[in-house]
């Protein structure tokens, strides 16, 4: 046992050092970047083979076995959440195409991923790798390559309400989200104003609050008025609000609150607050105009999450250099399988 032990260690221990080493060097690097969630996973999952070493030989194939389980028990969240979305779009607005997609989509990802469950367990007990058996591979394979990077989003929003900040700004901008009956806040925007509430209140120089969002038709006021009167009444002075009220959507509230901190004197550190799924693309907007940020999570209702995390991965997924990225690494993840098509 023990020189299966020090093989374990020569084989898997620099990967292992390595993994953590640069996760640990990126999260301490740029802390808010998506890629800290991809290597965070890649690391535990790494660990987890690790580990599997200091077993004894006899029961190292049943924890590995055990460790595949875990892991798609877990990517397994991601067609739940995509039917859970599919379902409620269509009972809240309309049975459409757009609407079918993720549901259909959901089905066929959990579909994929219980036969990639079955195929390494065995189960069929007649798969063996023929050429046409590749085509399956690579069927499963991107199933669980999209999975992946769905889970590592939901981990990433997770995670970023509790990353530390240094409560150390000029400037807090509050994403608005629509109104209730076209004038009363929302649930949702009342938790992003709660949690610019709570930004200011621990910054020992007071910011100053940019409530940011238009008038939308069907709306009596704009979400920057309704968010003004609920910031004064919950004590925020009013010369420490800068309402910004012609925007209609994410990236306009971010050039328009730009204009109004650019038309100001002295620092600008800059806050940005939105929900927690929906940071990201907040940030990813920010670093397009040069802005100098930190993104602030707040919570999202349970109810609300699945529909709310799969719509905005898919505004994430379809931006240019999200999409460039993912594709790159979705080649080198199949290339093995490809190039066994190829022969």
């Amino acid at each position: 046992m023990m020189n299966g032990i020090i093989e374990n260690v020569r084989l898997l221990g620099p990967m292992f050092a390595s993994a953590w080493l640069l996760t640990i060097v990126s999260v301490l690097w740029r802390p808010q970047r998506f890629l800290n969630s991809l290597l965070l996973m890649f690391a535990l999952l790494v660990s987890l083979f690790f580990l599997t070493g200091f077993f004894p030989e006899g029961a190292r194939v049943n924890a590995l076995m055990a460790i595949f389980l875990l892991v798609m028990l877990a990517l397994f969240l991601v067609p739940v959440l995509l039917i859970l979305n599919g379902i409620h779009m269509i009972r809240q607005e309309s049975l459409s195409p757009a609407h079918v997609l993720s549901l259909a989509l959901g089905i066929f990802v959990g579909v994929g991923e219980i036969a990639a469950a079955v195929y390494v367990f065995d189960l069929s007990g007649y798969i063996s790798l023929s050429g046409a058996d590749l085509w399956l591979m690579l069927i499963l394979f991107t199933v669980f390559y999209f999975s992946f990077l769905v889970l590592s989003f939901v981990v990433y929003t997770l995670f970023f309400r509790i990353l530390p900040h240094r409560m150390d700004f000029d400037y807090v901008i509050i994403h608005g989200c629509g109104l209730a009956d076209g004038e009363r806040m929302t649930p949702l925007l009342t938790r992003r104003v709660d949690r610019a509430i709570e930004v200011y209140q621990k910054c020992r120089v007071k910011p100053l609050l940019i409530p940011s969002g238009g008038r939308g038709a069907d709306e009596k006021l704009s979400e920057a008025e309704a968010m003004t009167a609920y910031l004064l009444s919950r004590g925020i002075p009013e010369d420490h609000i800068l309402p910004e009220d012609r925007s209609a959507t994410t990236k306009e509230n971010l050039i328009n609150s730009k204009a109004i901190i650019d038309g100001r004197e002295g620092r600008k550190r800059i806050a940005l607050v939105s929900s927690s799924y929906h940071i990201y693309r907040c940030l990813l907007l920010a670093r397009s105009l040069t802005l100098r940020y930190t993104g602030i999570g707040s919570k999202v209702a349970p109810y609300y999450w699945p529909s709310a995390i799969i719509r905005e991965f898919i505004a994430v997924f379809l931006t240019r250099r999200f999409l460039i990225w993912s594709l790159i690494g979705y080649l080198l993840f199949i290339g093995p399988i490809l190039f066994g098509l190829m022969q």
